[in-house]
């Protein structure tokens, strides 16, 4: 949890117009109220006081800037029938709430509303039940989307609406998300829905209907190049994404898109995971692979391979470690011969390179929020690599991997936060460590 800073403190330069009619009842994009010089420069303070508390000897914070609207190239949306007509829009549990008259500068409260703004529900979208105590409130816009990505979502929601006997009202399946996901320049488009079923197999006939609803959405949206849908289980009280794995359903057009970052064209299959941030990805390589060379470089977490194939075009080796089986067959697509995909979990990759004695140059480690951990870290002091550059997406757990890193006789040279998330409480941190 990052500390909250206090509100008394919150100066009227500081505060902003939030550019998002949800803003208050939406729980997400919590620092809208903020100016962005604000937003970042409290970002940077939280993130100094928790490396501090480390006691650890810290190099200047380089701070990376991001356009403030408009940056994600990728967005997930639940889908819910209201008055008839099937919405797109946010969720969050009734019992999560809390307080709504929260200030909090900087934190993880989820539910910000100003009574002192006149910001609160707006007419015509206020938030309405879903079964099992979830709270659905419907929106109208975006405004840190990608503009095609909401352009196809209103050019899907009104496709579906003309056939609600087929998506709206039936009893052996029913609509549960969205996810868009585009590239930098929004010229491809990639779909899925995700509907919940008790049932293996999806019928015939919707089959044939939804690639009738994808070649029908290509006239409007003549950039989608691919669509599928991913089955869910029925809906129980324990709903979570990480808790739900999604089983592949019928597909349409192409399964996935090529992404081009800097000079480098990355193929990207449709659910496999990216950085949504598509104005930042060039400067977010910078400082994890330029000027990096030698014999060999490990890639922890390597995704479809951000940092591995530009690493490869100095490095004699690259192996890329991964356990999402769409990740792994984007990075073995890559016929890069002197890249080697491994599936495996970055812990049992370790445990085997500590015995086989592997000694890399370089290894890069981009681990999910819960951070790599102590065996992780134990087994890196034990490689030895000259450089380390750790990618972090949460500041609650980089300090005590990176207090662990430097036990073991690691520097912190350098220190990056880009801000991959504005509007939002995220914080995105590189830290570069050296023997």
């Amino acid at each position: 949890m990052l500390p909250a800073l206090n509100s008394a403190a919150m100066q009227a330069q500081d505060r902003a117009d939030p550019p998002c009619p949800h803003f208050g009842s939406c729980g997400g994009c919590q620092l809208q109220h903020l100016t962005y010089a604000t937003q970042l420069s409290d970002k940077a303070a939280q993130l100094r006081a928790l490396l501090e508390a480390t006691g650890l000897k810290l190099p200047e914070l380089q701070l990376h800037r991001s356009p403030p609207l408009v940056y994600r190239n990728r967005i997930r949306l639940t889908l819910a029938e209201v008055d008839g007509q099937l919405c797109a829009g946010y969720i969050r549990s009734l019992a999560s709430h809390g307080d709504s008259n929260s200030t909090t500068r900087l934190g993880h409260t989820e539910w910000y509303v100003f009574p002192e703004a006149g910001l609160g529900v707006e007419e015509g979208l206020e938030p309405v039940s879903i079964p099992n105590g979830i709270s659905f409130l419907p929106i109208r816009e975006c405004p840190i989307a990608a503009l095609i990505l909401w352009r196809a979502t209103e050019a899907l929601l009104a496709l579906l609406n003309q056939s609600p006997s087929t998506w709206l009202r039936n009893s052996h399946h029913r609509l549960d998300q969205l996810e868009l996901f585009t590239t930098a320049d929004e010229s491809r488009l990639q779909l899925t829905l995700y509907l919940r079923t008790a049932a293996k197999t999806l019928p015939a006939k919707l089959i044939t209907a939804f690639t009738a609803l994808c070649e029908a959405l290509r006239i409007g949206v003549p950039e989608l190049s691919g669509a599928g849908i991913a089955l869910l289980p029925a809906l129980s009280k324990q709903r979570s994404r990480r808790a739900e794995q999604p089983r592949p359903g019928p597909s349409w057009g192409s399964p996935g898109l090529i992404y081009r970052v800097a000079e480098t064209d990355y193929w990207v299959p449709r659910g496999a995971f990216f950085q949504v941030n598509r104005f930042l990805l060039p400067e977010l390589l910078a400082p994890v692979t330029a000027n990096r060379t030698g014999q060999l470089a490990f890639d922890l977490y390597a995704g479809v391979g951000l940092f591995s194939r530009p690493l490869a075009a100095h490095f004699t080796q690259v192996t890329a470690v991964e356990i999402a089986e769409s990740a792994i067959s984007a990075l073995a697509a890559t016929k890069l011969t002197n890249l080697r995909a491994v599936k495996a979990t970055t812990l049992d990759f370790l445990r085997t390179a500590v015995i086989e004695r592997e000694r890399p140059d370089l290894v890069v480690l981009d681990p999910p929020r819960s951070g790599a951990g102590p065996e992780v870290c134990a087994l890196l002091a034990r490689i030895s690599a000259h450089t380390l550059v750790y990618v972090s997406c949460s500041p609650e757990t980089l300090p005590t991997d990176l207090k662990t890193l430097a036990a073991s006789g690691y520097t912190l040279a350098k220190l990056h936060l880009f801000d991959l998330f504005p509007q939002t409480t995220h914080i995105e941190t590189v830290a570069v460590l050296t023997r």
